[in-house]
């Protein structure tokens, strides 16, 4: 049985952008919302070389990272072929316009990964 944790209204997250959460522990969540109002959640960390993907373009159900143009998908955070890796994505849930996150997971999926300051982005998320 999961924990909801209410975040913000899905009117909060721009059109074909994001909005970030910032966790206690680890990097920030990046809550994307599609031109179809669908909102995804991923570690706002891209799996090249630790980008904030918070900061890229959406577009479909990807987003594009802002420093290498890597494609991502929203729904599961992994890097579009020929690219590899992935970043962690989180489950969501809308209800009543109202954005809520898995409050398990976003206390303690992958919080032990921190952005690079330079070179690779060294070990991988865990894609879940």
């Amino acid at each position: 049985m999961n924990d909801w944790k209410a975040i913000c209204r899905v009117d909060d997250i721009p059109v074909l952008g994001a909005r970030r959460v910032a966790r206690k522990q680890g990097l920030d969540v990046a809550l994307f919302r599609t031109a179809a109002d669908e909102v995804f959640a991923l570690l706002d960390r891209c799996p090249h070389r630790g980008g904030p993907l918070s900061q890229g373009i959406v577009f479909g159900r990807s987003v594009a990272c802002p420093l290498h143009n890597w494609t991502i998908g929203l729904a599961d955070g992994r890097a579009q072929a020929p690219d590899e890796g992935c970043t962690a994505s989180f489950s969501v849930r809308v209800e009543g316009g109202v954005v809520h996150l898995d409050a398990g997971e976003l206390a303690g999926r992958a919080t032990d990964l921190g952005r690079p300051a330079a070179g690779p982005a060294g070990r991988a998320a865990s894609c879940a």
